[in-house]
């Protein structure tokens, strides 16, 4: 509008300010925000993405780096081999023709499940790393329980109380922790913590900081397949992972694994 307003040569700390403003005052950034929301330069469908590739300027209306953003191709079901190409160039992965075909496959097969991967790049992105043959290393997880006490289930006043115990093993030495919460979620989160927090510093920089679910077949009633979308950052960056299954504790452990997984993972990486 020919306001001067941010000198241009900090035009690009637009999308990291914004993003570090929301963590401060504890909300999460609109994704679909113009300029800086993490949907502002996001693609998707096979041609629209080849395009992409060749004339930039005719799909975006500034150069995403020029305001601290980047070009983000979204995957589903519907993407072709070309999106999965470009989207493993932008994480730097090498995926050879069969391992291309495999992570397809696996792609339809679980959005046929219940996964929506269009809206959880963090799990897409684990998906894809391990369609390579890695594989995480920080932790193995042995088995979890979940128990919830409803003492008083007939008093007004009545406050149930949800315990986790893990047990994992870290380094060839199995380590077992109890931790108690205010939900399924919430005690599993704070048990593994309590259990590998002292050998992974990098996730106390990571917090949850929404939590959705979606009962995806209604007509099965509790019964019904669940998808549980878990939002996650750790200051400097935001992520959302996924989980679906007919036991909504399984489907948020899913979610929940991968979240902190990917905070791992990208804390290694920036070191």
């Amino acid at each position: 509008m020919g306001v001067a307003t941010i000198p241009e040569d900090r035009l690009e700390r637009l999308t990291p300010v914004a993003h570090h403003v929301a963590e401060l005052v504890n909300m999460v950034l609109n994704p679909q925000a113009a300029y800086v929301g993490t949907s502002a330069f996001a693609h998707k469908a096979g041609l629209h993405v080849s395009a992409i590739v060749k004339r930039p300027d005719a799909y975006e209306h500034v150069p995403p780096d020029s305001v601290g953003n980047g070009t983000r191709f979204v995957v589903s079901e519907l993407a072709g081999k070309s999106t999965l190409t470009l989207k493993a160039k932008e994480l730097g992965l090498a995926l050879d023709g069969p391992q291309l075909n495999d992570l397809v496959d696996t792609l339809k097969r679980m959005e046929h499940e219940g996964y929506h991967f269009e809206v959880a790049d963090a799990s897409l992105e684990l998906l894809m790393r391990r369609a390579t043959g890695w594989e995480q290393s920080w932790f193995e997880v042995e088995s979890f329980r979940v128990i919830t006490d409803d003492d008083h289930p007939s008093a007004t006043s009545r406050r149930a109380t949800t315990e986790a115990t893990i047990k994992v093993h870290v380094g060839g030495e199995r380590l077992i922790a109890t931790a108690e919460g205010n939900g399924p979620v919430n005690a599993l989160d704070t048990a593994l913590r309590t259990a590998i927090g002292d050998r992974y510093p990098a996730l106390a920089h990571v917090h949850l900081t929404d939590y959705k679910v979606r009962v995806l077949d209604t007509a099965k009633g509790t019964g019904a397949v669940t998808r549980v979308l878990v939002d996650s950052t750790n200051g400097d960056r935001t992520w959302t992972t996924i989980g679906v299954s007919e036991n909504i504790i399984e489907a948020s452990w899913q979610a929940l694994f991968d979240s902190l997984v990917y905070g791992l993972l990208h804390a290694a990486v920036e070191e």
